[in-house]
C-alpha cells in the first residue's frame, strides 16, 4: 500500500496552532469496511507557551510515533490515520478492526518507552467520519516531486 502523509497548521479555539498530520491513500482500506472502530489516544505533554511541545516532549513524541508506526505496519490490525499536535496535547487517531488486539499491539509498540499518562477513547466509526472531516479541513495534495 502506498503511504503518504501531509501536515497543515490549523487553529484551536483559543488561537493556538494545531498541526494536523494526515495519512493519504486510505480509500482502499475504508472501502473494505473492516476497520470500523476509531481509537483516539491523547497525551497532555509539557509545552512551551505556544502550546507546542518542549524539546524533551518533542523527542518523546517522535519516539512514540515512530514505535507505533513500526509496530502497526508489522501487524495490520489498525492504521494510524491522523496526528494532532498543539495546544499542549498530542492526539493519535487510529482505525482498527479489533479493539482487544489493538490494545495488545499498542502496548507491545511502547513496551520499551517510559510510561505516559495516555487517555484512550474508542467508538464505532464505520463511515470514517473523523478521517473525512480531518481530510476536508487539512488536506494538502501531492506535488510533482512526490509522484
Amino acid at each position: 500500500m502506498k503511504e503518504r502523509w501531509w501536515t497543515t497548521p490549523t487553529e484551536a479555539d483559543n488561537g493556538n496552532t494545531i498541526l494536523v498530520t494526515g495519512r493519504d491513500y486510505m480509500d482502499e482500506i475504508i472501502t473494505k469496511g473492516k476497520f470500523k472502530y476509531r481509537v483516539s489516544v491523547s497525551w497532555k505533554y509539557p509545552s512551551a507557551p505556544s502550546g507546542m511541545p518542549d524539546n524533551d516532549a518533542a523527542a518523546t513524541l517522535e519516539t512514540v510515533t515512530d514505535a507505533l508506526l513500526k509496530e502497526f505496519k508489522r501487524d495490520r490490525i489498525a492504521y494510524l490515520t491522523g496526528i494532532y499536535t498543539g495546544d499542549g496535547e498530542r492526539e493519535w487517531i487510529f482505525y482498527t478492526k479489533n479493539l482487544n488486539i489493538f490494545n495488545l499491539v499498542f502496548n507491545r509498540a511502547l513496551k520499551e518507552i517510559e510510561k505516559l499518562p495516555l487517555l484512550f477513547e474508542a467508538q464505532e466509526d464505520p463511515g470514517w467520519e473523523e478521517y473525512h472531516e480531518m481530510r476536508d479541513i487539512s488536506y494538502v495534495p501531492e506535488n510533482d516531486d512526490e509522484r
